[in-house]
């Protein structure tokens, strides 16, 4: 399982009246969740109207999410990120591409399973794109015919720049999210804040006023070349922000990738379009029914504790 925040990676080892045992793939650490944090994350549930925040979650909280996620009566949507009661338990879930159970409340209306295809220019450039790498032998790019060539490229430079106005957007977004001290991790990989300082040459006036005096000769920096006046500001002692103005802009980094992480869910999604009816499936199935019994046994709810300050 994944948690639904952090992404980090868990599974169940063991389940006991009063306790669910997990174990974190990736240290080997085992962590217990106790009956009362279920019950009370599950009685902070069911008082919001909209579902309970994820972000109000402590960070060693989010596996109880998870593992109630598999509950058919709740929901965990990770896009919105939220955990969410149904009014009635949902039996037609199937299993999502998450580790968890994710389904869509809606009411009288006729419920949906799958994907929603998101409206943006790249996710449709990047449809076309795949298909066309598909077609054609790309270990042979010089054996491929002009027009196909040319097909690639126009998509290629489609792609890169949807892609570059959205990861704007989504950089925008992470400012307000990140902080300076620390990182946010994901499924595939992590993002820092770090501060950029740009420069940009003042008038050239004030440039060559700031020189005065100093020995520098005003044909050494005329025409206010950038590089002549980083020269001379080696040799003498005129701040940079006479002949600079400094101005700093946050913004977000790739910090380092999981490639092999990537590459499993990558092969992930090939067997899933290959196999969408895998006998496979029926087992998972029966071993989340398994475990839906269990947990529903482990939450018959009764009043809990705060959740937030218990489960620090």
């Amino acid at each position: 399982m994944i948690t639904p925040l952090a992404s980090r990676r868990f599974r169940i080892t063991d389940v006991q009246e009063p306790r669910i045992i997990i174990e974190d793939t990736d240290t080997g650490d085992a962590q217990p969740l106790d009956r009362e944090q279920f019950e009370a994350l599950a009685e902070h549930t069911h008082e919001t109207l909209d579902g309970y925040e994820l972000d109000r979650l402590p960070p060693k909280a989010e596996p109880y999410a998870a593992v109630l996620a598999l509950h058919p009566r709740y929901v965990l949507d990770e896009r919105e990120g939220t955990l969410t009661e149904l009014d009635e338990v949902d039996e037609s879930a199937v299993l999502d591409d998450a580790p968890h159970l994710s389904m869509s409340g809606g009411g009288d209306d006729e419920h949906e399973s799958g994907r929603e295809e998101p409206e943006i220019d790249v996710y449709a450039d990047t449809l076309l794109l795949i298909d066309a790498l598909e077609r054609e032998e790309m270990s042979a790019l010089g054996k491929v015919e002009t027009p196909a060539l040319v097909n690639l490229y126009t998509l290629l430079s489609d792609v890169q720049r949807n892609a570059n106005d959205l990861r704007q957007d989504v950089t925008d977004v992470l400012l307000n999210r990140v902080q300076h001290d620390r990182s946010a991790h994901g499924q595939y990989g992590s993002v820092q804040r770090t501060t950029r300082q740009n420069r940009s040459l003042k008038d050239d006036e004030t440039v060559l006023d700031a020189f005065e005096g100093t020995g520098i000769d005003h044909e050494q920096v005329m025409g206010i070349d950038r590089e002549k006046v980083d020269k001379a500001l080696e040799v003498v002692s005129v701040p940079e922000s006479a002949v600079y103005d400094v101005s700093e802009s946050e913004y977000v980094r790739e910090a380092d990738v999981d490639d092999e992480r990537k590459e499993t869910r990558l092969q992930g999604l090939k067997d899933r379009l290959a196999v969408s009816d895998d006998p496979e499936a029926e087992v998972l199935r029966q071993e989340i029914d398994r475990l839906e019994q269990e947990i529903e046994e482990l939450t018959e709810f009764s009043p809990g504790s705060a959740f937030a300050d218990s489960a620090e």
